[in-house]
């Protein structure tokens, strides 16, 4: 005896007619009409994948820096540090975008990109909302990349709201003053849109945090440095791959894309987290000096 499996199913009364559960909950039909190329280059489809890809994980990181961002103002820094964890491990299949482009040749860029801009014009990922969004959470508050939205008034707004607002850092530097670190006022106080300045005393607190007995604050310092990595490795990626691609031509900045992008891997996220590194592991007052082993 035969048996109908589409009559023996058990799904709900809610799924849509053609679908299973599977494709009605992910939307894969949907999904699966996006990549729509304006060319005939036979990699252009791969191109629009891996970039769908990269704005999929950055919008990712935005949603797990913000409940990162609540649980620190819940004063629960281990649930915020395993947040920031999946952070760092969204950043792998992002920087692992960049292999699956690695065949382009400047031929192969040029090719699609003519086609592009004839028909939607010129610009780039790093003026792509989702990524801008990302960038003002981890603190890097450029007010100047805001004319860009011009065209899009919603998604300016939310970028000005989250320019306004504090950054993931911000919310960091806040739990460790309420901790008992000395922040001063003037930092925990100053416009969250203003850009970050380096504090001797933040960098002072992270000495601190380093030099206490407590392992959460050490783990957050530790992701935190983990999640910095990982954006400026593909940072890192991205100009090699410009590098390869485009040589010294002029950009849409009107500038030299080499030459625009690598001031960039300059702009590290949480910087007295970094500045502190010089100094963290320091002895004690009267205690021998350490020092790097090839120093003389």
């Amino acid at each position: 005896m035969m048996i109908n499996h589409l009559e023996s199913r058990n799904w709900p009364a809610g799924t849509p007619e053609g679908h299973t559960p599977y494709s009605a909950w992910l939307k894969v039909d949907e999904l699966h009409s996006l990549q729509q190329t304006v060319g005939d280059h036979p990699g252009e489809y791969g191109f629009i994948v891996t970039v769908h890809i990269s704005e999929l994980c950055w919008m990712l990181i935005i949603k797990e820096m913000e409940i990162a961002q609540q649980q620190l103002r819940q004063n629960n820094v281990r649930e915020a540090v395993r947040t920031l964890r999946r952070v760092v491990g969204h950043h792998a299949p992002l920087n692992a975008t960049w292999k699956s482009i690695a065949w382009m040749t400047p031929a192969d860029l040029l090719s699609m990109l003519s086609k592009v801009v004839q028909k939607h014009g010129q610009d780039t990922a790093l003026q792509g909302w989702t990524y801008r969004h990302m960038v003002y959470l981890m603190g890097i508050k450029q007010a100047e990349h805001l004319r860009h939205f011009e065209p899009q008034p919603h998604r300016m707004r939310q970028l000005e709201k989250v320019l306004a607002e504090p950054s993931l850092y911000d919310d960091v530097i806040a739990y460790l003053a309420r901790r008992g670190f000395a922040i001063p006022a003037d930092v925990l106080t100053r416009n969250p849109a203003s850009p970050s300045t380096c504090s001797p005393e933040v960098e002072e607190a992270w000495k601190a945090v380093y030099a206490s007995c407590d392992e959460d604050l050490k783990d957050l310092g530790e992701v935190l440095a983990d999640v910095a990595e990982e954006f400026t490795n593909w940072k890192y990626h991205h100009l090699m791959a410009t590098r390869r691609t485009f040589g010294k031509r002029m950009a849409y900045f009107g500038s030299e894309g080499i030459a625009w992008l690598t001031p960039t891997l300059e702009e590290l996220p949480f910087p007295e987290l970094w500045s502190a590194r010089t100094s963290i592991g320091d002895p004690q007052s009267g205690q021998t000096p350490l020092a790097c082993p090839h120093h003389r």
